[in-house]
Parts: C-alpha cells; sequence; structure tokens
C-alpha cells in the first residue's frame, strides 16, 4: 500500500556516434578496500549503454551519460570489477521514430559487453530488448517506466531503477485533484511510455473524485497540434495533462494560442517532458504549470555529476545511471564473475535484504572485505529493491512548479511502494 496525503487517503535520423571510456587508477599507491589501482584487460567488465544523444529524448542524454560516467570513474578508482577496470561504451538510443537503438544494440553485442544500460523511452527498449534476451545479456533501464515491462514475457534479463508509472501516475492524478480541478484532459504520445502513463493518470483521477472528459492519444512525430488543441476546447476540461517528449515546443505554444494556456487552466506535465525552458518559451509562458518525475532529491549527487559534466543545466536520470551501472558492478563482484548470467543472477540480492550501503563504494568496501556479504544497495535516486520481475518495489516521486523564467522548482517528495 502506498502511504500518500490528500486524494490518496480519502526527429530526424543521424548517424549513431559512439566512443568508449576507462577510467583506471595508476598511481602506483598502496591498495585497500577502496583504493586499489585496477589492471587494463580484455577480461574486464564491458558496459556498453544505449541512451539518447538524439531524438526527441535528447536532453536526458547529458544526465544519463554523466551518471553511468561517474558510476565507472568511482568503479575503477575503487579497484575496479575483480581487479579489472570496467569500460563503457555509448551508443546513441535515437527515439522511436528510427532505428538507431537497434543499430546500437548490434555494435554492443558485437562489442561483447555483458550489461547494457538504457534505453530511456520505454518505446526504445522495446526495439532491442528481444535482442538482448536472446543474447543473454542484462539490461538495466535508468529511465523506463512502462507497466507493460512488469508481465514482459522476454524480461528475464531486463530490470529497471526507475519505477513504473502506476506509481507517478497515482502521484500526478492525486497533484491535480488537490489542486482543485474536476475536469481533466489528457494528451499522450502514442508509445508504451505515453499510453501506459495516460492510463494510469486516468484510473488515479477517477478514483479520487474527478472526471477525464477527454483522453487522446496522438502520433508523436506530429509537429502540428489544431484537431488536439479544438478538442480541449471543446472538452470543457479545467487541466490537462500532457504526456510527451519534445512535442511540447510545438504542442504548448498551439495550446496557448487557442486561449489555454497554463495561466488558463491548470498544466501539469510528466518526466518526459519536465525540464528547463528558459532559453525555449517567453516569459511566464509556463509559470503556474506543475509537473511530476521519478526520483528523490539529487543534492547528493549533483556536484559529482557537474564534475563529471560541467555544462549540465538539468539532472533527470543521473542518479538512476548511477545507481544502474554500480548495482551490475556489485552484481559482478557478489556473484565473482562477470558473465551475464551471474549479474542476472545477483541483481536481486544485492539491492535488498542485507546490510544497508549507500552508493558503490560504501557497498565495494563491504563486499571487499568478504564477496559472499549480504548488502542492501541504497541509490542516490531513492531506496532501490528489485523485485523478481526487475521493477524497483518503492520509489520517490517529485512534484514541482515553473517559475515566471521557465525553470521548475520543487514543491515536495512523495515516497510510495508499487504494490
Amino acid at each position: 500500500m502506498a502511504r500518500f496525503p490528500r486524494a490518496m487517503l480519502a526527429v530526424a535520423t543521424v548517424g549513431i556516434t559512439a566512443f568508449s571510456l576507462v577510467a583506471c587508477s595508476d598511481d602506483g599507491g598502496d591498495d585497500d578496500a577502496s583504493g586499489g589501482a585496477c589492471t587494463e584487460s580484455e577480461d574486464g567488465l564491458k558496459v556498453g549503454t544505449i541512451l539518447p544523444q538524439t531524438g526527441s529524448l535528447a536532453f536526458l542524454g547529458p544526465p544519463e551519460f554523466a551518471g553511468v560516467d561517474l558510476a565507472i570513474e568511482e568503479i575503477n578508482e575503487a579497484g575496479g570489477v575483480l581487479d579489472n577496470c570496467v569500460e563503457v561504451f555509448h551508443e546513441d538510443s535515437g527515439d522511436t521514430s528510427t532505428d538507431i537503438a537497434t543499430q546500437a544494440a548490434d555494435a554492443l553485442i558485437a562489442q561483447g559487453v555483458h550489461a547494457v544500460i538504457g534505453a530511456a523511452s520505454s518505446g526504445v527498449s522495446f526495439q532491442f530488448i528481444d535482442k538482448l534476451y536472446e543474447e543473454g545479456i542484462v539490461q538495466v533501464s535508468p529511465a523506463n517506466t512502462s507497466p507493460d515491462f512488469t508481465t514482459y514475457e522476454r524480461g528475464d534479463y531486463y530490470f529497471r531503477t526507475a519505477p513504473s508509472d502506476i506509481l507517478q501516475g497515482r502521484v500526478l492524478a492525486d497533484t491535480v485533484i488537490a489542486d482543485g480541478h474536476e475536469k481533466i484532459a489528457i494528451l499522450a504520445l502514442q508509445d508504451a511510455y505515453g499510453t501506459g502513463l495516460a492510463d494510469a493518470v486516468e484510473q488515479n483521477i477517477t478514483e479520487f473524485g474527478g472526471e477525464v472528459v477527454l483522453k487522446t492519444i496522438y502520433d508523436p512525430t506530429a509537429t502540428e497540434f489544431s484537431a488536439e488543441v479544438s478538442a480541449v476546447a471543446e472538452s470543457g476540461a479545467d487541466a490537462v495533462v500532457l504526456i510527451t517528449f519534445n512535442e511540447i515546443v510545438n504542442l504548448g505554444p498551439a495550446l496557448a494560442e487557442g486561449g489555454l494556456s497554463a495561466q488558463d487552466l491548470g498544466w501539469y506535465l510528466v518526466d518526459g517532458n519536465l525540464a528547463d525552458y528558459s532559453e525555449t518559451f517567453p516569459a511566464g509562458f509556463l509559470e503556474g504549470a506543475k509537473g511530476t518525475f521519478p526520483g528523490a532529491d539529487t543534492a547528493g549527487i549533483q556536484d559529482r555529476l557537474l564534475g563529471v559534466d560541467p555544462d549540465l543545466t538539468d539532472f533527470t536520470y543521473g542518479p538512476e545511471s548511477y545507481d544502474a551501472t554500480s548495482l551490475v558492478a556489485l552484481a559482478a563482484i557478489a556473484g565473482d564473475s562477470i558473465d551475464s548470467e551471474t549479474i542476472k543472477d545477483n541483481l536481486v540480492d544485492v539491492s535488498g535484504g542485507g546490510t544497508k550501503c549507500t552508493g558503490f563504494t560504501e557497498c565495494y568496501d563491504l563486499l571487499a572485505e568478504d564477496n559472499s556479504a549480504d548488502i542492501d544497495y541504497e541509490g542516490y535516486s531513492g531506496p532501490i529493491e528489485f523485485s523478481a520481475e526487475g521493477d524497483v518495489t518503492a520509489a520517490t516521486i517529485g512534484v514541482y512548479q515553473y517559475l515566471p523564467d521557465n525553470t521548475y522548482e520543487n514543491l515536495e517528495y512523495r515516497f510510495g511502494e508499487l504494490s
């Protein structure tokens, strides 16, 4: 049972850019539990990423790549995995309008990776999840939220450090109803993420006493939204939930021009579009709009992510990417092998039920003393305890509000269990 207040209680195709990184300590200092030098070796753990460099979710790429690279640096500074340095191979995921992700998966399989971090988009992950299943390669997404993964038939090697949209839908619906709205329109892109989250929001709004007067699923490649704007206007809605990716840059102005601005009725955004729009929209355009995305307070890791990428202005799914990479390494250490089967078999164990430890190094120290130690990894994105299906069983959802400069601030964090 989740614990919530208020209502809960009553893009163009481009070529793939790929590169690899090894960050090893080679200072020759004395080894200790968390400071030994790792050895560069072909026998080391290889981690691949399929994350957005291009496409409608490209704004999520920088913090996700930074999260992975931060974890790789920390792992190798601590001594690597089983004394060998970890190597990471970065590939572009594109979005669902391209086949870039399938090409990326083929490239990583050819590189012999033992685990893949990605994709950001649920729809994109479904483009290559079967490939990894057939190869027996572990996949950990830092951002997939579609409920469809929980029961996916070929999901044995699939895990995610972001919660199912069952939880975000609950928190978002509660926020809408608590703000006094009664008639709600939902505009959602047509893919696994959009339709899944739209269904969760609709179900919870109805349960909380509201009415969904319109639910429109639109083509994610659309750039013109006059029909959707007219439908919202005719529905009599007093709030609209916008489940989009980068289409918001066209859909938002269309709504405003139709007399349905963020100041005319309540706008509610989600993790797919909650971003800094200070350079995109005129001042005041989003003022008062609210939104949600999964993840706890990232203050504890922001400075470290900036150390990897000083140009970061957004940290969404950066902590989840760090956690995904760290958990893969810890599972290999606990199982005393880097093969994918061992990683898969140990991910659930290292994520819960033992001695609590936060971040890679603290957990590594426990395993360095005894690799049979029972650890319970606590992430920078929140508590992570995998279910047998590879889902996190509890998570935090942040609720945010836009300021006059089209940046956003946190209003609260809501913790709940997915049960």
